[in-house]
């Protein structure tokens, strides 16, 4: 075994030090230093096993591939401690979440809103880092370094350090964590120890050498203290500059995309007509006058409104991946706070239903927990959408505060926010028509949109469509259907056409507008729940206020009695009669065989087999560990292989030197150390000595009584004698190294045979 250098162990804490001040620019995007645990975790399990590696004399690919299995041993409790069994032991969970988050956990954390807290596997990032880079470092440091200590080099070990701190303000956000302080902290450890390691290579002797390197690491101090001071100095001046922190969260879209999912808004008559008595949802908590928000639509393509695309999600933000905590909306005054817990019954659809803005989401019931990784949410709209789908069963808590919506006197001279949302297409002439004729001569925004309400609800009456209704009302609320609500004689539809058209005429005045689909159900003071019923289905048009935030509007009428028009009966004239044909006895239709074919079986046929999600976990959970024990105990064996190969080819005294030189490298590899430049006979007596230090001096004669400076000495005459040596002899002595080499094997342990089969040794 190598013992480790002072030097080295110096080395090690510098870079781990360094490795920790990078590693904490993560703080930004988990919101809090939880996190840290991973991280440090992953310092420790690189630096371990980089020293472990060296110890040992491993060779570098076993000491990565031990390296890796320490990550997946150690990190189970420190990243994913609720998959951990026993609180320590890796599961099958655990192991995928590790491998799953070491590839994709970067690109995840970037889609997560911040404070990133779901999925689980996020927090494998920092400590997948960490251990990259305490890894590298550690073998530069132990390896590399110390066979020319140079200032360059020690700059090279630098790199790694370097990319943990900027990776902390790539994936983090436009804040900062301590910028200032960990920057002139990261700079002054760094160049003082670059300094350090120039005054440790002076090559001086006396009093002279001490003097040298005094002056060297004054000098190289000052130069340290001159660049922290002018650095921070630079930063203090050049933040009120650039404020904007380039961050790579700012320029990825979010991987949700809503338009793969019909508009909620194109089934409301689904709910009125299909549902109308059918429980949805249980909720608690409510309050009186509270609704239920299902999905904010804020672009029209002239068929329908929708919930804006990711590339044009620009005012929103769009939908991003959430944990436990949500983050708050960037325009809103809220007020009252709500917990309300939903419990749903006959609801199938990916949204969720929200009260107000919130601020957590806890998913209670199992099954929709085990899928916290595919929630999203927009802040903006205070919608929150789970990509798989909400299902009967579905339980989940929600924290959230509701917004303030002063009277029309208080935003009399509040102006509208101005908010980059989608072009509005299509829009029906009449639309913009009706717009200007209800808004007429208000001024100010908020008479505007008040005269449009109030216009809809006097002028309007409602009508569900159901054969209850005086008059139908067609669905939907495309270009021709709101074209229709115009210009009928009696304007007639449901909250669909009502908030669909005010939201087209508030944009057609130039102010941001947006359709809001949700439920009101009938709350009573103290209902401590309430049942939501397809009937209680709404829709209403928000729009935005400077610095209050989104205002209700309400255009549908609730007037229902809708006149009759009065249409003249035409009058009958008679018609000339004509000889019928004779009736057939049963209708064309009744005469054809409906035949039903099941292409089932052509389905399964065609279908390709898939394995299951658990099935991959398990292969995942156990192939990794299998692959990271036995693979590199593969790749060694074939290096052994091909080194024996190659020592066996050649002429005969090659051949011969190469028995000897297979033979010290299988006693290195089971743990003895020949010395490195020496001849065979003085390699010999070394390894016999070490044997008899070890007690094994019994097992120091290989196959036939041969002691070891026996075949060094025959080795030595055969590559040295000038004479013809045969194949005979040259295959003697392979024997008889491996004679000895097996008898050490048997007698050093399970253990040591075990190790050395990861080790790879091949002699200077």
């Amino acid at each position: 075994m190598t013992r480790l250098p002072r030097p080295a162990l110096a080395d090690l804490g510098v870079l781990s030090l360094l490795s920790l001040l990078g590693v904490l620019g993560y703080q930004t995007s988990f919101g809090g230093l939880d996190f840290l645990a991973a991280a440090v975790a992953g310092i420790v399990v690189g630096t371990l096993a980089a020293v472990a590696g060296t110890v040992l004399r491993l060779g570098v690919v076993t000491t990565v591939l031990l390296g890796v299995v320490l990550y997946f041993l150690v990190g189970t409790p420190f990243v994913m401690p609720d998959a951990a069994g026993f609180g320590v032991l890796p599961s099958l969970t655990a192991l995928a979440g590790l491998a799953i988050g070491a590839v994709h956990g970067w690109a995840d954390i970037l889609t997560i809103q911040a404070p990133v807290e779901a999925p689980a596997y996020v927090a494998v990032v920092p400590y997948a880092a960490a251990t990259v880079v305490s890894l590298a470092g550690g073998l530069l440091v132990l390896r590399w370094l110390p066979e020319k200590r140079t200032p360059l080099r020690a700059a090279v070990v630098l790199i790694g350090p370097v990319l943990l701190m900027l990776s902390g303000i790539l994936l983090g956000t436009d804040e900062s964590f301590l910028a200032a302080v960990r920057g002139v902290a990261f700079a002054a450890i760094a160049l003082t120890w670059i300094a350090w390691r120039r005054g440790a290579t002076v090559e001086a002797s006396g009093d002279g050498a001490a003097r040298l390197r005094r002056r060297r690491l004054t000098g190289s101090a000052a130069v340290v203290a001159g660049a922290v001071a002018l650095g921070a100095v630079a930063g203090l001046a050049v933040a009120p500059i650039s404020p904007d922190r380039f961050v790579l969260r700012d320029r990825v879209v979010p991987p949700f995309d809503p338009l793969e999912f019909p508009s909620p808004l194109a089934g409301y008559r689904t709910y009125t007509k299909d549902l109308a008595e059918e429980p949805l949802f249980r909720v608690a908590g409510l309050e009186p006058g509270d609704t239920l928000r299902l999905a904010a639509m804020d672009s029209y393509t002239g068929r329908l409104w929708n919930v804006a695309g990711p590339d044009e999600a620009a005012a929103d933000g769009g939908y991003s991946i959430v944990g436990s905590t949500l983050p708050a909306p960037a325009l809103a005054d809220l007020g009252s706070a709500r917990i309300v817990e939903v419990e749903v019954l006959g609801y199938d659809d990916v949204w969720l239903p929200t009260v107000g803005y919130g601020s957590g989401l806890e998913l209670l019931d199992e099954g929709t927990a085990s899928r916290g990784g595919d929630l999203r949410y927009n802040a903006a709209a205070g919608t929150a959408v789970l990509t798989t789908g909400v299902g009967a069963g579905a339980h989940y808590r929600l924290e959230s505060r509701i917004q303030r919506e002063p009277d029309d006197t208080a935003l009399i001279d509040v102006p509208v926010a101005r908010l980059d949302l989608p072009v509005v297409e299509n829009l029906p002439d009449v639309v913009a028509a009706k717009a200007e004729e209800y808004a007429g001569d208000a001024t100010s925004p908020v008479e505007q949109l008040r005269a449009i309400e109030r216009g809809l609800k006097t002028n309007g009456f409602l009508s569900h469509g159901l054969a209850s209704d005086a008059v139908p009302s067609r669905a939907g609320h495309g270009a021709d259907r709101l074209i229709e609500l115009f210009t009928r004689t009696q304007m007639v539809g449901d909250e669909e056409q009502y908030a669909a058209a005010m939201a087209l005429m508030v944009r057609h005045l130039g102010h941001p507008a947006r359709v809001v689909m949700g439920y009101a159900p009938e709350v009573t003071e103290g209902d401590d729940e309430v049942e939501v019923v397809g009937a209680d289905v709404t829709a209403w048009v928000e729009v935005p206020f400077e610095g209050v935030g989104w205002v209700s509007f309400r255009p549908t009428p609730d007037n229902l009695d809708v006149p009759q028009e009065q249409t003249p009966k035409p009058r009958s004239e008679p018609q000339p009669q004509v000889r019928q044909p004779p009736r057939a006895e049963q209708a064309e239709d009744e005469l054809l065989t409906t035949v039903e074919i099941d292409d089932t079986d052509d389905e399964d046929r065609d279908r390709p087999f898939q394995l299951p999600a658990w099935a991959w976990i398990a292969i995942a959970s156990v192939g990794i560990p299998a692959a990271a024990l036995l693979l590199p105990m593969l790749i060694v064996a074939l290096a052994k292989r091909r080194r024996r190969r190659i020592r066996r080819r050649g002429t005969a005294d090659r051949r011969a030197a190469g028995a000897w030189e297979e033979l010290v490298d299988r006693y290195a590899e089971l743990g003895f150390e020949p010395p490195e430049r020496a001849s065979r006979l003085q390699t010999a007596r070394e390894l016999e000595r070490q044997l008899d230090e070890q007690g094994l001096g019994g097992v120091r004669l290989a196959d036939g009584g041969v002691r070891l400076a026996s075949i060094a000495a025959t080795v030595d005459r055969d590559v040295f004698g000038g004479g013809d040596l045969d194949g005979d002899a040259v295959e003697r002595r392979w024997s008889e190294a491996d004679a000895a080499s097996a008898s050490v094997s048997a007698a050093v342990g399970r253990l040591r045979r075990l190790v050395a089969r990861y080790r790879l040794r091949r002699r200077r």
